[in-house]
């Protein structure tokens, strides 16, 4: 299917959608409860996401929020409350209905919430060709629209170009622990719904790597629904546009705490629990992020950590049989490989079948912030209790 078959496909499907009430399958989590207090009803109706990325508290009051996909504007008007009068929101959408809508309650929404005027204005425009200026957004928003795009790692350059440097996005999406087979790819009904274009886990953080962001991260993940052994997941992202480093900076350490015994970050930096190891500029600025500080200790001097150090992290499988559930992990951390104290290898989107021992680390709070698990498994499971390896660690 042409790309523009798929583009004009998708904006008459939503079109209609807004015209009719029809409700679109995404797993939103948005508090309609909350929003009726502001957002008229023909908004709330027609509010189609799989996320709520404004309402993460990731939305700071006075900043500039740009929203990818805006449809009907709710992302937009939660946007807006949160950044207060002083701040702005920009919407952009390509669908004329949605358009028509969002802007006919921009001025409803700012008088509910005693704004003089409204601090929103709303775009057509494509994804991949944004009508927004160079470095002129501190965040970017988006709910289950990426996925609509068919050339998404331009959607991920055009993201970057536009966000201010030191700036962020969080966005929601669909995605696939596989890739999507031709037969979905050119299925246009499934495009709508958030299938077909839907890219693996591991492409799309990659993408958003490519595009110049660092520290690219999981906030939330829920599974979603399987089509024909194709497991969707709906997933909210968040990464960093980092700021140039001006001069010279001083050497620095970092020592990986744990929970994993090595990690390698997004600038194929290797580091081993317990090990010192000199850092430059580039990567002091990644490890001081907020998703990876915690993982390390830095300093201008090296620290060796020891296994009967405080500040070592490390978490072991219980020694005793365990048992094949279906369950899969997939690392969604702001690594692209890690290891953990049974010699598994996690490489970042990737799918890696873990036994019930596993399952049990994995969801510990060390670790659980960077991994989605889920089951492959259709039905329950009645697998009997297998010995690990001869050596006692685990499968």
């Amino acid at each position: 299917m042409a790309i523009d078959d798929i583009t004009q496909k998708v904006s008459d499907r939503y079109a209609r959608a807004a015209a009719t009430g029809e409700q679109m399958c995404c797993p939103t989590g948005y508090d309609f409860a909350d929003l009726k207090s502001f957002v008229p009803e023909e908004v709330l109706t027609i509010s189609y996401g799989c996320g709520t990325p404004a309402g993460l508290n990731t939305v700071q009051s006075g900043e500039t929020v740009l929203d990818i996909g805006s449809g009907g504007g709710i992302d937009c008007f939660e946007a807006a409350r949160r950044v207060g009068p002083t701040g702005r929101v920009i919407g952009i959408d390509m669908t004329d209905t949605m358009l028509e809508i969002a802007r006919r309650n921009a001025p409803i929404v700012a008088g509910n919430l005693g704004y003089a005027t409204s601090n929103i204005e709303f775009r057509k425009g494509m994804a991949d060709v944004m009508p927004v200026e160079d470095a002129s957004v501190d965040l970017i928003i988006s709910n289950c629209v990426i996925n609509l795009a068919p050339d998404k790692r331009k959607v991920f350059r055009e993201m970057y170009r536009v966000i201010k440097p030191g700036g962020r996005f969080t966005i929601s999406d669909i995605v696939s622990d596989q890739v999507v087979p031709q037969y979905l790819v050119h299925d246009a009904a499934k495009w709508g719904d958030c299938l077909s274009g839907a890219l693996q886990v591991q492409d799309y953080i990659g993408g958003m790597v490519d595009a110049g962001f660092r520290a690219v991260h999981q906030i939330k993940s829920t599974p979603w629904q399987s089509i024909d052994g194709i497991h969707f997941l709906s997933v909210t992202l968040t990464g960093y546009k980092f700021p140039a480093i001006v001069g010279e900076k001083a050497s620095s350490y970092a020592t990986l705490r744990g929970p994993f015994s090595s990690v390698t970050d997004e600038l194929g930096q290797r580091y081993e629990r317990g090990v010192p190891q000199r850092i430059d500029g580039p990567s002091t600025q990644l490890l001081q992020s907020e998703p990876l500080r915690s993982l390390f200790l830095l300093g201008p001097t090296p620290v060796t950590l020891a296994a009967t150090d405080p500040r070592w992290c490390a978490i072991h499988p219980e020694q005793k049989p365990c048992v094949w559930q279906g369950a899969y992990a997939i690392l969604t951390g702001p690594i692209i490989s890690a290891e953990d104290d049974d010699h598994h290898q996690y490489y970042r989107g990737v799918p890696l079948e873990i036994c019930s021992k596993t399952l049990q680390v994995l969801t510990q709070e060390a670790y659980r912030p960077h991994f989605t698990i889920y089951q492959r498994a259709s039905a329950a499971v009645d697998g009997t209790e297998v010995a690990c390896s001869p050596t006692g660690g685990c499968c």
